[in-house]
């Protein structure tokens, strides 16, 4: 296997546990933690969240199958400017600030302040604007065989932009309060 796909497959892997370990210790460090997480989203809007997430999740595993098992690392041209290597630093982009996120939010939650209410702003924006790159990067990327499974790819990551740009970085943003 190409190197750069070995790397790709350490980011995964590394900033994978760090989202999940991030996750599983603050809601266990933390009773009540889900509710106070919501921080003011309406309750009329949460299924979104619970289809967003799932959508995500699914896009993201459909994404990362093609990148990673369908593309050749020494063929891969993205934006006719990169190459396969853009996709480790896409992802790196995507996870390690969203292992930030619930203990930043847990943080402000518990000592209140405006730095780190922007902090917790800056990682979801972030993260959906990595996400944003990602898809701009797969809608440039050359080759794209095979082409079922291309597109597979571009609307899994339509699904995973959804969730972290427009649920994550706009909505929860806009309705959350200390």
């Amino acid at each position: 296997m190409h190197p750069k796909k070995w790397l790709m497959i350490l980011i995964n892997v590394v900033g994978g546990a760090a989202v999940l370990g991030s996750y599983a210790y603050g809601l266990l460090t933390h009773p009540g933690a889900g509710e106070v997480l919501w921080g003011g989203v309406p309750n009329s809007i949460r299924p979104f969240y619970t289809a967003g997430m799932v959508l995500a999740t699914i896009g993201y595993f459909a994404f990362t199958e093609f990148i990673l098992l369908r593309l050749d690392a020494r063929d891969t041209r993205v934006g006719h400017r990169f190459g396969f290597g853009a996709f480790s630093g896409l992802y790196a982009a995507i996870l390690f600030p969203s292992a930030l996120w619930m203990p930043l939010t847990l943080l402000a939650t518990a000592q209140p302040s405006t730095v780190l209410l922007w902090a917790v702003r800056v990682v979801l924006a972030v993260v959906g604007l990595a996400s944003l790159a990602l898809l701009l990067a797969l809608l440039t990327t050359e080759p794209r065989q095979p082409l079922w499974a291309y597109w597979v790819a571009v609307v899994g990551c339509v699904g995973f932009c959804i969730q972290t740009v427009m649920l994550d970085a706009i909505i929860w943003v806009a309705w959350f309060r200390l």
